[in-house]
Formats: structure tokens, sequence, C-alpha cells
């Protein structure tokens, strides 16, 4: 039976996506590829690898730390903190695609004794309770309809003094209808975008406080003007990108995206809640 789980997924699958990894990597010449040669194609949010380190460079990351990375895709978030922090990562996926492919990956880079992907969803995760230090989110709230059980979740594997550590697509001020397609979902149905105060309720219901939350629309905007720039410069998309992952409409869900942020009806948004 068809749920909204199972359409989520199914958005995310992509024909051959490893061999197709794989050869964008040989027409750049990359023969044995590095933790660095994946980026352009598994830091699936906005502003890829310089927005994931903007997040993590807010928390303390030792190689005792022990994380749970929710919404992995390929694993690439994962793949950062291991290799420049030293910790030890746990990922969870709905699209048993990209946990197939990034497990793929880790063992190219040689990370795969430090990581550890898997499919499982993120409102149940199959985690003991207090098994981690800090839980990364990057894009993944848009697909979770109840940021309740989410957040619920999120508490209960996190130890005490752990913290949520978030940058998610959420309402700004405008409430007008979601131009789709979108990177996240080709229809309002599987969208789930809710306003940053969704969040701080359903953090404040388990016992989690807000840290320190940063708005991001200019520097989603800078980010893909570069973006398009260069694209158009070189008469279109890098053998290696995020595009892989989006299909044929990639060009249009990301100009749909900017159009949404442009119009303030949403803009991506870090938040930190600390579990006491």
């Amino acid at each position: 039976m068809e749920t909204l789980e199972t359409r989520v997924a199914a958005h995310y699958t992509t024909q051959d996506l490893l061999e197709r990894i794989e050869k964008a990597l040989q027409e750049q010449g990359v023969d044995v590829a590095t933790v660095d040669d994946l980026k352009p194609v598994d830091e699936f949010h906005t502003g890829g690898l310089e927005a994931t380190d903007a997040l993590l460079s807010q928390l303390e990351i030792t190689p005792e730390t022990r994380v749970l990375d929710i919404g992995c895709g390929l694993g690439g978030t994962a793949r950062h903190i291991v290799h420049r922090y030293g910790a030890h990562v746990t990922g969870i996926d709905l699209t048993p695609l990209f946990v197939e492919v990034g497990n793929a990956l880790n063992a190219r880079v040689h990370l795969d004794e430090a990581i550890d992907l898997k499919v499982a969803s993120a409102t149940a995760l199959p985690m003991e309770d207090a098994a981690f230090d800090l839980v990364t989110m990057f894009h993944v709230g848009m697909n979770i309809a109840d940021k309740e059980h989410l957040f619920a979740e999120a508490a209960r594997v996190l130890k005490p003094g752990g913290r949520f550590a978030l940058f998610d697509v959420m309402r700004d001020d405008s409430a007008d209808d979601l131009q789709f397609p979108l990177p996240w979902s080709e229809m309002p149905q599987t969208s789930f975008v809710d306003p940053g105060s969704a969040y701080e309720e359903a953090g404040a219901a388990v016992g989690l406080t807000l840290h320190g939350q940063r708005y991001r629309r200019d520097f989603a905007l800078s980010y893909f003007s570069h973006v398009f720039q260069a694209i158009e410069k070189a008469g279109g998309p890098p053998p290696l990108g995020i595009h892989l992952l989006m299909g044929d409409t990639a060009g249009e869900k990301l100009k749909n995206y900017v159009a949404n942020v442009e119009a303030h009806r949403i803009a991506p948004v870090e938040m930190i809640f600390d579990k006491p």
C-alpha cells in the first residue's frame, strides 16, 4: 500500500544513480575519489558544504561524539563529520537507493567502518534511548508532516546535554501558495513546509530548549545567484552535482525554489535545540 513515506522515497529515487556518479567522476578525471571529490553531489541542501560547515561550526564535535544524521541522503554530511572531526556517525533515510549508494561511497573513500547508514523513518527511529550526543538534520523537515513525532524521536535518542541541530526550509512572511515542483516535492501533497514556530513548539513539547536560530534567506539567494551564473557561463551544469538527484526537472525545481525564496514564501533557517 502506498503511504506518504513511500511517496517521499519514490520522489528521491533515480535510476542508475551510482553509475551516473561514477561516470561524472570519470568525466572530471577522478579515478580514486576522496570525500572532497563527492561534495558537489552529496550535500543535497541549500549552500552545500558552506552551509554544512556554517551549522557544524556552532557545535562541539570531537572523536568521542556520537552523531545521528536524520535524512542522511547519500551520506555527505556523515562523511564530512567523520573526515573533519573523527566522530562516529549513524545516518538514516527513507530512500533505500540513497542508503545503498551512500554505503557504496563510504566504502570507496574508506570510511565505512566509521559510518553506519540504514533505511529508517525519522518518526520511528530504530535506536535506543540516549544513544547520541548530537542529532543533525539538513533539509528534511519539509517532507515530514508530523513535526511532533520528529522532535519526540530526536529528543528520545539524545543523551542529557545533547543537541539537535537542523537546517530546514521554513515558511517565511508570505502565506501565498508555493510554486512547484521543488527539490523535495513535485506537488503540495508531499510538501510540509512549516514556520519556525512549529519547530519551536514541537521542541518545547518534548523538553528541548531553543539555543539559537539563524535566518539564511540572503545566504540562499547569494548562493544560487553564483550557481546559476556558473551554469550559464559553462553552458550547462557540471558533470557531478545535485541535479543528478532531481531528475529531468532539476533546473525547474531550483528556479522555483529561488522564486519562492525571493517572494518571501520560504527561507532556509538554522535552529539548534538543547536537551537538558
